[in-house]
């Protein structure tokens, strides 16, 4: 079984930049993506970003590309999500989530049906 955990959350100011983190532990060999969503009060959870642990191959949703930056660093276990000029609209919590299935090898899924264990989440608040 694999645990993950979350952190790097907290408030900041809008355009402000946060950087969480993701540490996989357990049977981490058998995973072939990671992924991060969120959900803020009152709405759906949704998918922010993912990357392939072999190939490091990142796919994201359209309110994060150019804002939001995906990483993993094998070594450690852990995956990154680099965020940058925080939107108000970006306050959610922030869940990790991964997948062992062969099929998301070479492109990760963007479905949270599709990832089959989830970390704990940690909050992130962008507000004045």
């Amino acid at each position: 079984q694999v645990q993950l955990e979350e952190s790097g959350g907290g408030w900041v100011q809008p355009g402000d930049s946060l950087r969480l983190s993701c540490v996989a532990s357990g049977r981490t060999q058998i995973n072939t993506a990671m992924g991060w969503f969120r959900q803020a009060p009152g709405k759906e959870r949704e998918f922010v970003a993912a990357v392939t642990w072999g190939s490091a191959i990142p796919r994201y949703a359209d309110f994060a590309k150019g804002r939001f930056t995906i990483s993993r660093d094998n070594a450690k276990n852990t995956v990154y999500l680099q965020m940058d000029s925080l939107k108000p609209e970006d306050t959610a919590v922030y869940y990790c989530s991964t997948t062992a299935s062969m099929k998301w090898r070479f492109e990760p899924p963007m479905e949270a049906v599709d990832y089959a264990i989830w970390g704990q989440g940690t909050q992130v608040t962008a507000s004045s």
